[in-house]
């Protein structure tokens, strides 16, 4: 009775519930046919994500590190890399849902923020992106064994990615080396160093302005 009330033929109403299911069948096929990421390649791109985070959080607290013993550069040059690896996060981030994924975000661990010496400290570095190409390398061969190719591809900028993060990291190592505990020579990688911005300060500078 209430239908009629509307204006609604029971024709009209067979065929309205009639086209929604179509639509329900028809976004389910799409689903079928779409190549989903396996639960294993899943599990290893949430896995990534929050180890990219984690990277994030390990260089702040060397930024935080250098920027109370005095080394400003090498603390900017650090909160840049942050910046950086939450980059990383994030493509990976929007990746998972692109695939129709669900991202998890599992726990971080709270990083190292007291060192020896800056030498140490970027040692650490150095070894911490070891770690992580390892763990690219380990995503690019599931992406191989579940035949993803997609995956496969996309992961292919993150190891052209961290072949500059190791050279990068050990080429500061090396020049630490060198310089030793000379003043004028940390002072000097200091300022290089320095000239690397973070982006993300600016532009918070920009919105309270």
């Amino acid at each position: 009775m209430k239908i009629r009330h509307l204006g609604i033929s029971n024709i009209e109403l067979a065929s309205a519930v009639s086209s929604k299911d179509k639509l329900k069948r028809f976004d389910f096929q799409i689903m079928a046919v779409m190549h989903m990421l396996s639960e294993r390649m899943l599990k290893g791109l949430n896995e990534q994500v929050t180890k990219e985070l984690f990277s994030a959080y390990f260089y702040l607290g060397i930024a935080a590190y250098f920027k109370d013993s005095g080394f400003e550069g090498f603390s900017t040059w650090m909160e840049a890399q942050a910046e950086e690896e939450l980059g990383h996060a994030i493509r990976i981030y929007d990746y998972v849902f692109e695939r129709g994924g669900k991202v998890e975000l599992y726990k971080i661990e709270m990083p190292k923020q007291e060192f020896e010496s800056p030498l140490k400290a970027f040692e650490a570095v150095y070894l911490h992106e070891v770690g992580v190409t390892e763990s690219i390398y380990k995503l690019v061969e599931i992406a191989q064994e579940e035949k993803d190719h997609a995956t496969y591809q996309f992961l292919q900028w993150f190891v052209e990615e961290q072949v500059e993060e190791e050279a990068t990291a050990k080429a500061v190592v090396d020049k630490l080396k060198i310089i030793g505990d000379h003043p004028q020579g940390l002072f000097m990688l200091d300022r290089e160093l320095g000239t690397r911005v973070p982006r993300l300060r600016g532009l918070l500078i920009q919105t309270k302005e």
